[in-house]
C-alpha cells in the first residue's frame, strides 16, 4: 500500500540525562583507608536531524512524535565511568525546515543529503568522588548528579526541493503532462482536485541528465490566503528553480487561459513576492481540442511573454513535448539555483 504523503509533522524530543558521579571507596584487604575512586557518569545522548534522500516524507514522525535519546550510564566503584548515552539521529528529507514551537523562528533548513542539525544537546555527567580528592580533602563523601538533557517541541516543514514546478488550475493536464516527462505515475481523472499530494518525477534527456519535477496540487484564486489546498501548494513551490505554468488552452472547464495565467501569476507574487521573478515557462496545454488554436493566438497577444517561452502541447496525444522537454533541461541550466531560505509564509 502506497505511504501517505505528510509534509508537517509537530515532535516532542528530550536528549539524554547525564548520568549521576559515584561516591565509593577503595574495599582491598591490605590498604587501610582507601581513598576515593567513584567514577564519573557518562554524558546524555543528542538529538540529531540528519537530511536524507532516501526519505520520502514525515510520516514516521508524524505517528511517532515523541523522541528521547539514550542518558548516559552511572559512575561506578574502581573509578569505572559509566557509558556516554546513544545520540538519537532522526532522518528526514531533504527540504525540511525546522520551526520552534513557541517563537515560530526557522532554526534550521536542512537541504543537502548528509546535512545535520543538533536539535537537543544531552546533559553532561557527573563527577564521581575521585574528581573531588584534594590533600586536604582526602575522603570526599559527594558527587556530582549528571546534567539534564535539552528539550523542546519543533515543527517540521517540509518543502519539496525540485528542478520545475508545475503550477496550474485543477484539471488543466498536469498529473497527465508529467506521467508524459518522467517516470511519474500520478493519479489522473476528469474531475477538480484529482491530485492532493505532491508527485515527483524524474525525466531524463538522450545525454542521460536528469531533472526533477513536481506535480503539485491545483491552486484556486484566494490559495495565498490558504484557500482550497492554500498554502499545502505553495509551499512546495518555494524551492524550484523553475515554475512551469500548465494552461487549459482550449478552456475545457470553461476557464479563460490569459486569466488563468494572470491570476496564477498573482497568487504566486500575493504568497510571496520572491516567486514573481522566477524563471518560467508556460505549456500551452490540450491543443488537441476546439478553441486551443484561437486562444492561443489571443494568449501571444495578450499575455505579455515572450514566444520563446511559450510551447503549444498536448499532454494527452503526446504532441509538442520533444520541444518541450529539451527546453526544460536548457531553461533549469540556464536558472540560478535557489538556497531554500527564502521563506514566505509559515
Amino acid at each position: 500500500m502506497k505511504k501517505t504523503f505528510i509534509d508537517r509533522a509537530r515532535i516532542t524530543v528530550k536528549a539524554g540525562d547525564g548520568g549521576n558521579g559515584c561516591i565509593s571507596f577503595r574495599r582491598e584487604k591490605y590498604v587501610p583507608r582507601g581513598g576515593p575512586n567513584g567514577g564519573d557518569g557518562g554524558r546524555g545522548g543528542d538529538v540529531v536531524l540528519e537530511a536524507s534522500s532516501q526519505v520520502p516524507t514525515l510520516i514516521d514522525l508524524y505517528f511517532r512524535p515523541n523522541l528521547r535519546a539514550e542518558r548516559g550510564g552511572h559512575g561506578r566503584g574502581k573509578n569505572q565511568h559509566g557509558r556516554g548515552g546513544a545520540d538519537l539521529v532522526i532522518k528526514v528529507p531533504r527540504g525540511t525546515m525546522v520551526r520552534d514551537d513557541s517563537s515560530r523562528e526557522t532554526i534550521a533548513d536542512l537541504v543537502e543529503d548528509g546535512q545535520r542539525h543538533l536539535l537537543a544537546r544531552g546533559g553532561r555527567g557527573g563527577r564521581g568522588n575521585a574528581r573531588f580528592a584534594t590533600s586536604t580533602r582526602q575522603a570526599p563523601r559527594f558527587a556530582e548528579e549528571g546534567g539534564e538533557g535539552e528539550e523542546g517541541i519543533f515543527w517540521l516543514e517540509l518543502r519539496l526541493i525540485a528542478d520545475a514546478g508545475l503550477v496550474g488550475y485543477p484539471n488543466a493536464g498536469k498529473s497527465t503532462l508529467i506521467s508524459r516527462l518522467s517516470h511519474a505515475r500520478p493519479r489522473i481523472a476528469s474531475y477538480p482536485f484529482t491530485t492532493l499530494t505532491p508527485v515527483l518525477g524524474v525525466a531524463e534527456d538522450d545525454d542521460l541528465r536528469t531533472l526533477t519535477l513536481a506535480d503539485i496540487p491545483g491552486l484556486i484564486e484566494g490559495a495565498h490566503a490558504d484557500v482550497g489546498l492554500g498554502h499545502d501548494f505553495l509551499r512546495h513551490i518555494e524551492r524550484t528553480r523553475l515554475l512551469l505554468f500548465v494552461l487549459d488552452m482550449a478552456g475545457a472547464e470553461g476557464r479563460d487561459p490569459l486569466d488563468d495565467f494572470r491570476h496564477l501569476r498573482e497568487e504566486l507574487k500575493l504568497y510571496n513576492p520572491l516567486l514573481e521573478q522566477r524563471e518560467f515557462l508556460v505549456a500551452a496545454n490540450k491543443m488537441d481540442l476546439p478553441g486551443a488554436a484561437a486562444n492561443l493566438e489571443r494568449f501571444r497577444a495578450e499575455a505579455g511573454v515572450p514566444d520563446s517561452k511559450i510551447y503549444p502541447v498536448s499532454a494527452r496525444e503526446g504532441t509538442g513535448l520533444d520541444r518541450l522537454k529539451p527546453a526544460l533541461f536548457a531553461a533549469v541550466e540556464a536558472a540560478a539555483p535557489e538556497s531554500g531560505n527564502q521563506a514566505g509564509k509559515p
